[in-house]
């Protein structure tokens, strides 16, 4: 199908996904983006046309996701690939984030995902073909970072997720990618897309190092291109046998490496244990 493709992307005013919007309408894909925001979108990415849709979407309210899919297929008669890319992060400890902050993060990075796969999943099954991109993180795979403990959660929980979903769609020719990027330079974040505690405890300095320092250090030094990522998740989609899991950027690929390296010495460390608990 080459560029014919149909790309349905989440999250598509900004970061990843507007750059992954762009790169494909410049190569003459069909585009179907999403946000809080029709006119943010038009702002970007021009005016809709014969290939591009912009749409309005609300992620946590599953009737605005079946309508905007609905949308998209009545444009464009198919969905080929669906990439997953809203949510925000949010950085605080796991004793100073209140209940209503976790549950939010919760429902926008990992429930509005799901809005999203199975409003999507009848139209793929019925092609008997198509490639879902769930966007988690490095922080879903390696989670030892002090203060990112609930933002990690839900990119655990989209990894994890996204391994059952593949093998439950694979007898349908559909594929399931884990893309777990590592510091790429968008904006992230800034303050509209990486949320803090309402109530800091002081105590923790060290998660309140880990906020300046992302603030004023990291933040506009990422070492990831997002346009190479683009690229990255274009060339998998043409791919007969694309990747499960999909680690994007030198400092990911390292720090994945790391916690396997880690896993396996322990393994081997308390195997004893481990196998002398059957009967």
């Amino acid at each position: 199908m080459g560029n014919n493709k149909v790309w349905f992307i989440t999250g598509a005013s900004k970061g990843l996904g507007l750059e992954l919007a762009k790169k494909l309408l410049a190569e003459g894909y069909k585009v179907a983006a999403t946000s809080r925001s029709e006119a943010a979108l038009v702002k970007v990415l021009g005016n809709p046309s014969e290939n591009f849709l912009p749409l309005e979407m609300d992620l946590v309210n599953e009737k605005s996701v079946k309508n905007a899919i609905e949308l998209a297929v009545s444009h464009f008669k198919t969905i080929d690939v669906l990439v997953n890319n809203a949510g925000y992060g949010l950085l605080g400890t796991l004793e100073e984030l209140s209940d209503a902050e976790s549950r939010k993060n919760y429902e926008v990075n990992v429930f509005g995902l799901l809005n999203v796969i199975r409003n999507t999943m009848p139209y793929m099954r019925a092609a008997r073909s198509g490639h879902i991109f769930n966007i988690s993180s490095v922080g879903g795979y390696y989670g030892e970072f002090p203060g990112w403990g609930i933002y990690c959660s839900t990119k655990f929980a989209v990894a994890g997720l996204t391994e059952s979903l593949n093998a439950e769609i694979k007898p349908f020719g559909i594929h399931a990618t884990i893309v777990y990027p590592g510091y790429f330079r968008t904006d992230f974040l800034k303050d509209s897309s990486l949320l803090l505690p309402e109530n800091p405890i002081t105590e923790y300095k060290n998660v309140r190092e880990s906020e300046s320092t992302h603030k004023d250090d990291i933040n506009g030094n990422q070492p990831g291109d997002p346009v190479k990522l683009a690229e990255a998740l274009i060339k998998a989609s043409h791919d007969q046998n694309p990747p499960l899991h999909l680690f994007l950027g030198e400092d990911a690929f390292n720090m994945a490496n790391q916690k396997i390296a880690s896993v396996q010495k322990e393994l081997e460390e308390w195997k004893e244990v481990s196998i002398s608990t059957n009967f």
